[in-house]
């Protein structure tokens, strides 16, 4: 079907001119609004104003100008329905074949540190929406484009055959239903934020894809990345990469994982992931030292794994990350230096992420087989607890440091968690158990002879006496954990007999 009338009314104004003059070429008369119009008649373009159509005038600011019988049965209509074309015959409506549309820029003003909240309703388009959705159901035969890196493309097939393709019709209009959803998803979002509501009824996220990746979690799984409409700034959809291949599926979850962990310090850490979990942590007064413990923690695991560092990365430890096979080292930043040393592994990933910048708590989703679930995010740490210690002795002051760390680690392990700490590192992980004896022996046994005097931290509290047991038999002389267990007391007895101070949270940190 040839395109004789087009609409075109855009608050993108990207590459239209060019657009709109080539299909003036073509013989398409173009009906246009408000600044549209004075943009293309700038331009020496020819365009019939939206008021010529509809005869009305554009009223309220233009919040009424397109919602008209004029415009919408000029979409709706279908053209090879006879009764649909005599009732525009009949009320002299001319059809419309094109429309080009995009909406008023919602999310740009919300994204405002300053919005004030009368300026973010007052860009919520109307009119546009209601122009793309008759469009988009009609798209047998009408073209409908929202995004303007389309244009070309529907220049090529009207030059080459005077018409649009109902194949590209079809994915334009799909298109225009994406983006339609995304923008109401936006504006419910904001305003569900606006009054507080905490549990909805009903939930639409929307996001933007970042990138396609190469496969998911195995070679035979397609997967892309995607991000939110507002990133925060510590997040690996901010990541800068500086150098090295293109992440993986795996890359990014493990990054992000090691992301949170680091962001637990403010001191020099460094942290190392494999598969989800870290294997050695470690803070110092600088970053090299810091590393060398995380290296130290587990020397093993670390091969092949993923390290975090909340400070810049200098020469020094660039040359001792240079040293190990890493596929991704983070940093809020590296030196010269750093970079000179560490680009010279052409595959090693360097990502900049401002780790140190503090955010507000995000809803944590994840996907089941047919829905949704959604909690917040846990940012509880010792600050937000009330510790009680119902041993006999309490912690000493370098055993409050490493409860300390490993209580903030155990809360980013797979659960069952134990975890180990003693000078500034930890020494044992035990992750993804399905009991707490169980991830405490492999704790224990990673961490051998440093067990003994380190620090025990457990994401959930001792269903029984067993594990605090298997703690003293290794030399653990401090533990930290939520408590709450009905037998607490023979957890605190067994503490006791060894001489073992204990520490109740009152907070637990499952992570499935």
């Amino acid at each position: 079907m040839t395109v004789k009338r087009a609409l075109v009314s855009v608050s993108n104004k990207e590459n239209l001119v060019p657009f709109v003059k080539e299909l003036i070429d073509l013989g398409v008369e173009v009906i246009s609004t408000g600044g549209t119009k004075s943009l293309l008649e700038e331009n020496g373009l020819k365009v019939i104003g939206i008021s010529e159509v509809t005869g009305f005038p554009e009223i309220m600011d233009g919040r009424v100008k397109t919602l008209h019988p004029n415009i919408h049965g000029g979409l709706l209509a279908v053209r090879n329905n006879p009764n649909h074309m005599e009732q525009l015959e009949q009320n002299k409506i001319e059809t419309i074949d094109m429309v080009v549309v995009n909406l008023y820029p919602f999310k740009e003003t919300i994204a405002k540190p300053d919005v004030e909240f009368q300026d973010a309703i007052e860009n919520i388009d109307i009119g546009g929406p209601s122009m793309l959705r008759s469009a988009a159901k009609n798209h047998e035969d009408v073209t409908v484009l929202v995004d303007p890196q389309d244009y070309q493309v529907v220049l090529e097939e009207l030059k080459a055959s005077g018409e649009v393709s109902l194949e590209k019709k079809q994915r334009l209009a799909a298109k225009v239903f994406r983006h339609t959803a995304a923008y109401d998803a936006l504006i419910a979002e904001f305003l569900t934020k606006k009054v507080g509501e905490e549990d909805p009824e009903s939930v639409t996220y929307t996001f933007e894809k970042k990138q396609a990746l190469r496969y998911g979690e195995n070679p035979h799984q397609k997967a892309s990345f995607y991000q939110k409409p507002f990133v925060p700034v510590a997040s690996l959809a901010n990541a800068k990469q500086l150098h090295g291949k293109e992440l993986s599926f795996n890359n990014i979850k493990d990054a992000d994982a090691a992301l949170q962990i680091v962001r637990e310090f403010t001191e020099p850490a460094a942290v190392a992931v494999k598969h989800m979990n870290p294997c050695g942590v470690g803070v110092g007064a600088s970053t090299v030292e810091a590393f060398a413990r995380c290296y130290e923690a587990d020397p093993t695991s670390i091969f092949g794994g993923i390290v975090a560092l909340n400070h810049e990365v200098d020469g020094e430890t660039a040359t001792k990350l240079h040293e190990i096979f890493l596929e991704i080292v983070i940093a809020p930043s590296f030196s010269q230096e750093a970079l000179d040393i560490l680009t010279a592994k052409k595959n090693l990933r360097l990502l900049t992420i401002d780790v140190k910048v503090l955010s507000k708590p995000e809803k944590v989703l994840q996907s089941v087989r047919g829905g949704l679930l959604v909690q917040d995010e846990d940012t509880l740490s010792l600050d937000d607890v009330e510790v009680t210690i119902p041993t006999k002795r309490e912690p000493s002051d370098q055993e409050w440091k490493d409860l300390t760390l490993a209580w903030k680690v155990v809360k980013h392990v797979k659960s069952n968690a134990i975890v180990l700490a003693k000078d500034e590192m930890t020494v044992g992980v035990g992750a993804g158990q399905m009991n707490r004896v169980g991830a405490a022996k492999i704790a224990i046994e990673q961490a051998l002879e440093k067990a003994q005097g380190s620090a025990l931290g457990s994401d959930a509290f001792f269903p029984m006496s067993d594990t605090v047991e298997a703690a003293a038999k290794a030399g653990v002389t401090a533990i930290i954990q939520p408590g709450g267990s009905i037998k607490d007391e023979d957890s605190i007895r067994m503490a006791d007999e060894y001489g073992i101070t204990m520490v109740f949270t009152g907070v637990r940190h499952f992570k499935h």
